[in-house]
């Protein structure tokens, strides 16, 4: 006879040591004893006598403890011992709870910090401990939503830090891209989310530069600046290689291959961590061969005159375009956005002129193809680049751009 919900609310305890057994029917009984009523589930499983708790009364009620014995039923019927699925589901909600976002973000970091610099590692740091933990650092990972993503960017975006929130959202999705990789959580909450469809529109601010009709103006005025020369030929070099002034400044007489007029930047001066070959023209070459006089006993190519051992700083380089007459017109980086927009507009090979620029390929094996079969292009493409500045330059009586390396 099935149980009712007026007979399992007062029925009461018999004294028995054992507890009082009434049955519900299908395997459910009530076990009633001295210290509470306990829903169990008795059944066979591959031979064996086995029992599973349902819950306890009056948490789980009569109805829920039926529904919990037909899901038992339900997985018997498919195979599956219904004891072992409910330790198998207690084991997953523990993981789950190890599994915050915090501990991950910091197996994350713990695992990327190897090949970070002090000052990106502090940065992550921060940026986890300002800015994300306080919103999600204590969810379990599979719990973590789309949203709760997009809520805690936006609220570092309308705060004034658009490009603080890119960068939370970079590390946030990195951090997941790593549990999946771990199978830590099986879906990535940041898939679906793109960075210019949930942070405010930002007005792009290009750092000042040349045009094409300012290069014979400005090479008159490179000729005829009084300043060290040291200063001079830096500028000419980094405006002829198109690399970033850091690494212009930092070059060292060791990465030049002048037989294979080739400059071979390590890794640990590059902004993404990769080596960049840079083919130099006859005119940089020159320009080398106007600097080794100069800086010979120096380890540097452009040491500083002030500071040695120590290179030109990139505030000298802008300093001297300041008082050549070009303040809020050129930077020395903008030198780069020059030579980008002169080399697409002669229709050279886009991906030529980005690897030229050092715009790494993420993916280590297709970089290093394209490093093996473009280096040919991008030795045409710079020495493209030197005559054609040479070319605009014509009339501004310039002398330096034409000379041949000394003998």
């Amino acid at each position: 006879m099935a149980l009712t919900d007026t007979f399992v609310r007062n029925v009461k305890h018999s004294g028995s040591p054992a507890g009082d057994k009434h049955t519900d029917g299908l395997g459910m009984h009530l076990l009633v004893k001295a210290a509470g009523k306990y829903w169990r589930f008795s059944y066979r499983f591959q031979g064996k006598q086995k029992t599973l708790a349902l819950g306890v009364y009056p948490q789980v009620t009569l109805a829920k403890a039926r529904q919990r014995r037909d899901d038992a039923r339900a997985l018997l019927a498919d195979g599956i011992d219904p004891g072992w699925a409910k330790k198998a589901e207690k084991a997953a909600k523990k993981a789950a709870s190890l599994n915050t976002f915090k501990a991950v973000a910091q197996a994350w970091m713990a695992h990327s910090s190897t090949r970070w610099g002090e000052g990106t590692k502090a940065a992550a740091v921060a940026a986890m401990e300002n800015h994300v933990y306080p919103s999600i650092g204590g969810m379990p990972l599979a719990d973590v939503r789309p949203s709760d993503v997009r809520a805690l960017v936006q609220k570092v975006d309308t705060a004034g830090a658009r490009e603080t929130a890119g960068r939370v959202f970079q590390r946030v999705r990195a951090v997941f891209r790593y549990a999946v990789a771990h199978d830590l959580v099986s879906v990535d909450p940041t898939y679906p989310l793109k960075p210019a469809e949930i942070l405010r529109p930002q007005v792009v601010r290009h750092r000042a530069a040349l045009s094409e009709k300012d290069v014979p103006q400005f090479f008159r005025q490179l000729e005829q600046y009084q300043g060290d020369p040291t200063t001079v030929a830096a500028l000419e070099f980094l405006m002829l290689t198109a690399v970033r002034p850091g690494e212009a400044r930092g070059a060292r007489w060791s990465e030049i291959d002048q037989d294979k007029a080739l400059w071979r930047i390590p890794a640990e001066r590059m902004k993404m961590k990769a080596e960049h070959l840079v083919p130099l023209s006859i005119q940089a070459l020159s320009v080398l061969a106007r600097m080794h006089p100069l800086s010979k006993t120096s380890e540097l190519v452009f040491p500083s005159p002030y500071y040695p051992g120590k290179p030109l700083s990139e505030g000298t380089l802008n300093s001297a375009l300041a008082r050549m007459g070009y303040k809020g017109m050129a930077t020395a980086h903008g030198f780069r956005t020059l030579f980008s927009t002169c080399a697409n507009e002669a229709g050279w090979n886009a991906d030529v002129i980005e690897k030229q620029l050092a715009h790494e390929e993420r993916d280590d094996v297709r970089g290093a193809y394209n490093r093996a079969t473009w280096l040919v292009e991008r030795a045409k493409l710079m020495q493209w680049w030197a005559d054609h500045l040479a070319n605009v330059a014509k009339g501004a009586d310039v002398i330096a751009l034409h000379q041949k390396p000394a003998a």
